[in-house]
């Protein structure tokens, strides 16, 4: 794959924004036009509409008092009955004035019924009204009959027929400016609904976007590394997704490869580490068996013909021989740990540091040492391996015990997954700043005439115990006398055993 054809994740996600930030700021755009009209809608009918329709009411409800008052004046020539007369044409005009600004920007065609309406009005009053009221006024006599009572009549149902013409026309305006706000609430109202929907599906887009180009590609990508990892390596390192996870599956396909190519030389150097392995433990030591033989058959046959200083040579040169067999052969042991494996069992540790105690019983009653032993639990792993790390530990223990008999306690805690043991002695201790060179193959901290040994227990415990998946160290508390080692070892559950 060419990770220089792949889009690179910041370029992805620039993508993404951009493409959200259109949608988003579309739908936002449309709500905020949705929700402008629906104020315009709310605005003309709360604010317009039906403050025009009061004042068609008001000027309706004056056009009356006006006729009214005008009968009244009359047929009394009483001055208080000319007052709605009077008052009522103030009225009107206030209301026509206050109509006309209200609708004259939102429904012109009510206007030109209004200034109708106006006009008939004035008509009646001027035509008729007006004369008939001066007549009284000036001859101060009540007139019992009004004079041509069916022109004024005329006159003044025509005006009064478009008043209620207006006021229903303003009414039905008002119902249609509210079927419009309805129209727009309910307009927007879906919009919001669906801008919310909208952002569901944006956010659940840009979720599966990032899962099919950066999760899924990573989950893959961790998936191949867990599983070379775990000891397979030849299976492929592949990715997808954007440029820098391509890149990323390069680099560890590379260092895959790598892996491999070494770990073929290292299987290459572990046979011919195998081949001198089988070297030392026959071609080798067979010369050594016959150094050790021949120095003894001197021994034997001139024997009092050697003064001390001779037998003292061939002593040291039998003993050096022996000492290299033992060396060769726990080399060999020590190089098998891991790579001669065998199925893991279960294995009783109580039955285990019991035999271990049983091949030590004559060192522990020859050193008059005291063994305390806990209830072991049961692990998993090799037998004889494991049996080799208590051996190690406890004839250690019994070895380096000072002036005073030994006393051993083995111990065990759980910690975790894991059990702890533990082995600790009163004898002469290990000083702390060689808590990690004892575990160093060859290290000994004694002269070998002091305390025998090759040198390598320890290393063969630490190997043991870390192919078991635990770990060894030197327990250096302060306050401690003696050693005490420490070992892990993974726990078996109930349904294993």
């Amino acid at each position: 794959m060419d990770y220089r054809t792949r889009w690179p994740a910041s370029k992805l996600l620039i993508a993404a924004v951009v493409v959200l930030v259109v949608v988003c700021a579309g739908a936002i755009g449309s709500l905020l036009v949705a929700l402008n009209a629906l104020t315009d809608a709310r605005t003309e009918l709360l604010e317009r509409i039906d403050p025009a329709g009061r004042e068609v009411l008001e000027m309706q409800t004056a056009l009356v008092n006006q006729e009214t008052g005008v009968r009244g004046y009359v047929l009394t020539a009483n001055r208080n009955f000319l007052s709605p007369y009077t008052e009522g044409s103030e009225a009107e005009l206030a209301a026509v004035e206050s109509a006309r600004a209200l609708l004259s920007g939102v429904r012109p065609d009510l206007v030109r019924e209004l200034e109708e309406v106006e006009r008939l009005a004035t008509d009646w009053r001027q035509s008729y009204a007006d004369p008939l009221v001066d007549l009284v006024y000036v001859s101060g006599i009540p007139q019992t009959t009004l004079a041509e009572p069916e022109r004024g009549k005329v006159l003044f149902d025509r005006a009064r027929t478009a008043t209620a013409a207006l006021k229903t026309r303003v009414e039905e305006a008002s119902a249609a400016s509210r079927d419009n706000v309805t129209t727009m609430a309910g307009r927007a109202n879906w919009l919001v609904v669906g801008l919310g929907v909208l952002l569901v599906l944006i956010i659940a887009g840009v979720a599966v976007m990032l899962y099919r180009i950066v999760i899924a590609p990573l989950t893959g990508l961790a998936a191949d590394v867990r599983q070379v990892s775990s000891g397979d390596f030849a299976h492929p390192v592949e990715a997808g997704g954007p440029r820098e996870t391509v890149m990323l599956g390069q680099d560890v396909e590379t260092m895959r490869v790598r892996i491999l190519s070494d770990l073929e030389e290292l299987r290459r150097s572990n046979s011919e580490l195998e081949q001198f392995a089988y070297v030392a433990s026959h071609d080798l030591q067979e010369p050594l068996r016959k150094v050790a033989s021949f120095c003894q058959l001197l021994e034997r046959r001139y024997s009092g013909e050697l003064d001390e200083r001779g037998e003292q040579y061939l002593r040291f040169a039998v003993d050096g021989a022996k000492r290299m067999q033992v060396l060769i052969n726990d080399l060999l042991a020590f190089s098998r740990v891991g790579r001669l494996t065998r199925e893991l069992t279960l294995v009783d540790c109580d039955e285990l540091v019991a035999q271990v105690l049983d091949n030590y019983s004559d060192l522990v009653e020859r050193t008059g040492a005291t063994v305390e032993v806990a209830d072991l639990p049961t692990v998993r792993g090799e037998e004889s391996l494991l049996g080799g790390v208590f051996g190690n530990l406890i004839s250690n223990a019994l070895k380096f015990h000072g002036d005073e008999p030994p006393h051993v306690r083995v111990d065990v805690d759980r910690t975790g997954a894991f059990w702890t043991f533990t082995i600790s002695d009163q004898g002469i201790g290990i000083d702390p700043e060689y808590a990690e060179r004892i575990f160093v193959i060859f290290q000994r901290l004694h002269h070998k005439d002091d305390y025998p040994g090759t040198g390598i227990g320890l290393a063969m415990c630490r190997k043991i115990v870390e192919y078991h998946g635990g770990t060894i160290w030197l327990d250096t508390s302060e306050g401690r006398t003696g050693t005490t080692f420490k070992f892990t070892l993974p726990a078996v559950e109930d349904d294993e055993q």
